[in-house]
């Protein structure tokens, strides 16, 4: 084994001991409810999460390949979910350290990886304030009126994430990390169509609390639109406040108060909770299988053809 592959070995590990660990963290705070949830409820919402984080790689995948790199689904998958690992490792450069060196077996230069990883965030930022802003005001009215201040962000960001502001921040850092330009700058239509699939992964995470929702007792119309608006705020509040790790607590207060006019305080918090779990989950199930669907990719492309 040589050494490069040591090291990724290493770090599959202990990400996975990290994310396995924080899946087994949780369980005897979500143990109550998801006695109260049926399997079907709970297989909905893992596939609805499943759906939300495939929405959120070909996101990636789109800003990346506008850039100048595109890549193959099952390689893009295992880069994307394989080193969204590194994020239960402490400390928040791992997943971007690892999609860089796993980027660049597949001819991804570095800072093409770098500027991928980072437009992520605002692209999930701004989509993300905007699903909020449509679905929880008349819903949730008072509840959730003490966040109403992350609205101020949103023309700072519809402003940030113009293409030709984007690309002089890109420029401006990679000059100040001493790296070489871009080949390409970001358009406006890659940057469009990434927003299209950040939309659908607030959709598809919206589905997945609803159905949690539902099994806590709270139906209807309202509940999906506000279990929509209530995990995209709670992921928002939860990236704003860097201090708390994963947004742990931030995201919880969050969709409690967001899901305040359907469920009391004890369903609303079992509900986050079994959230956090489902969505953790879905992570290492992502990653298993993006990595042997990679891998047996990779085999085929090796093996010898045989003529007759």
């Amino acid at each position: 084994m040589n050494r490069r592959k040591l090291v990724r070995t290493l770090f599959l590990l202990v990400a996975l001991g990290f994310g396995i660990w924080a899946v087994a963290g949780k369980w005897s705070d979500v143990a109550d409810g998801f006695a109260r949830l049926s399997w079907a409820e709970l297989a909905g919402s893992l596939a609805a999460v499943l759906g939300a984080l495939l929405a959120g790689m070909l996101m990636w995948r789109a800003l990346l390949a506008d850039l100048g790199s595109p890549l193959a689904f099952t390689d893009a998958a295992k880069i994307f979910f394989v080193g969204q690992l590194g994020k239960y490792i402490p400390g928040s450069v791992w997943p971007m350290i690892a999609q860089m060196e796993m980027g660049r077996d597949h001819g991804v230069p570095r800072s093409r990886s770098a500027a991928a990883f980072f437009l992520t965030y605002p692209v999930y930022l701004g989509t993300g304030l905007l699903v909020s802003a449509v679905t929880l005001p008349v819903l949730a009215g008072q509840s959730v009126a003490r966040y109403a201040w992350l609205l101020l962000l949103v023309p700072v960001l519809v402003a940030a994430l113009h293409p030709a502001v984007v690309n002089r921040i890109i420029a401006f850092g990679l000059r100040k990390l001493r790296r070489e330009p871009l080949e390409r700058p970001l358009t406006r239509r890659g940057l469009l169509v990434a927003c299209g699939w950040a939309l659908a992964g607030w959709a598809a995470y919206g589905v997945h609390l609803a159905l949690i929702v539902h099994g806590l007792g709270a139906g209807g119309p309202s509940a999906m639109i506000l279990s929509v608006g209530a995990f995209a705020l709670a992921w928002c509040l939860g990236f704003v406040f860097i201090v708390a790790p994963a947004g742990v607590g931030v995201r919880e207060a969050a969709i409690i108060a967001a899901l305040a006019p359907v469920l009391d305080q004890p369903g609303a918090w079992a509900a986050a909770l079994c959230s956090r779990l489902i969505v953790s989950l879905g992570d290492l199930v992502c990653a298993g299988v993006a990595g042997l669907a990679a891998r047996r990719t990779t085999r085929t492309r090796e093996e010898p053809v045989i003529r007759a």
